[in-house]
């Protein structure tokens, strides 16, 4: 067998609180390094700071952190303050982010993570297995268990059935390799390889495992008020009524099968009867005893809605019905770009 990988842990954090403590204990003992860049980029100016940081405590955690809860020093902050490398037309968006700390991260493996994303013990511990073996892959992509509201519910619907649960997360990583895109995550080695076309471990084998990765990114109020004001200024034309999303979807669940951010899709609750990551069983035992400052999302309405008669009907019948709206989709693509190609091929007429 292989030595045991040395895993850099690669973080883009803008107002992370109450994760970024919990989310850091949870990596530590499997990290060689954890590399954290906080801030935002230019587009998240209506939740930042004038100088570009977190207007809540994350940069404080941070640094406490450091001083009280690193002592093998596998911590390295790093701000927007001059540190940020230039990307030319990827500048406003988190790929300069994410660049800022693949360019500094000395493992064998890079491994991105939100600070809302969280894995269980276990399941890490099998994956640094899977690296160590004879035939480790270059890149692993896990299926995402989002949860809303509490951790008892969880979000499903379209978007995963349309375009499956494979999220790029973990990268072999060396010498002259680079960090490409974001969205998706994109690691290219000293050839101009990409890490995910040589050797991937898929996420469906992982999920067979009962493997996942556990998402915690409709859980608080606060999440969710500051990624609306986020999305409507990064991504005008996608995302032009998040604010409208977060109000009636998210708050006052008026549209119970539009739950998830992604509104374009329908989506819809169900009830999440498993294993959750024990940092996480930790963060939300210490907001209900009020030892963490945030505000919690009441599920009264979540529970008449799971209760109610009707909405597993809804779910069924949206399942049904995903496969013609896809076709209708396609359809009014195919003619968009049929469109295009006469006008730049005639003119406006």
């Amino acid at each position: 067998m292989s030595p045991v990988p040395r895993i850099s842990f690669g973080i883009i954090v803008l107002n992370g609180e109450p994760f970024t403590r919990y989310c850091l204990r949870a990596l530590y003992p499997f990290a060689h390094e954890i590399i954290v860049v906080e801030g935002g980029h230019e587009d998240t100016w209506a939740v930042t700071t004038p100088d570009g940081h977190s207007v809540d405590r994350t940069l404080d955690t941070l640094r406490r952190f450091v001083n009280e809860e690193d002592p093998e020093h596998k911590v390295r902050i790093v701000t927007r303050d001059g540190h940020w490398p230039k990307c030319d037309e990827l500048g406003r968006h988190r790929t300069c982010q994410s660049r800022a700390y693949a360019e500094l991260a000395t493992g064998d493996y890079l491994w991105q993570v939100d600070i809302d994303e969280f894995y269980r013990p276990q399941d890490m511990r099998r994956i640094i297995d899977l690296l160590s073996g004879p035939e480790a892959p270059t890149h692993l992509s896990f299926q995402p268990l989002t949860f809303f509201g509490d951790l008892n519910y969880l979000v499903e619907g379209w978007l995963w059935v349309r375009w499956g649960k494979a999220i790029p997360r973990l990268f072999k990583w060396g010498p002259g390799y680079r960090y490409v895109t974001h969205e998706p995550a994109t690691v290219e080695d000293e050839q101009g390889r990409d890490m995910r076309s040589i050797a991937p471990y898929p996420a469906q084998a992982l999920a067979r495992e009962g493997i996942y990765f556990y998402h915690y990114s409709h859980l608080f109020p606060w999440q969710v008020r500051q990624k609306a004001l986020i999305y409507r200024y990064e991504r005008p034309q996608r995302c032009s009524r998040m604010v409208e999303w977060a109000e009636l979807g998210y708050f006052q669940l008026k549209r119970p099968y539009q739950v998830h951010e992604v509104y374009r899709f329908a989506s819809w609750l169900r009830r999440f009867e498993g294993e959750h990551p024990p940092e996480v069983l930790r963060m939300m035992e210490d907001a209900r005893a009020q030892k963490i400052p945030v505000e919690l999302r009441d599920t009264d309405d979540i529970e008449e809605l799971l209760n109610r008669w009707w909405y597993p009907v809804g779910i069924e019948a949206l399942r049904a019905f995903e496969p013609v709206d896809r076709a209708c989709r396609y359809t009014r693509s195919r003619a968009r770009n049929a469109r295009r190609k006469v006008r730049a091929r005639f003119g406006h007429r």
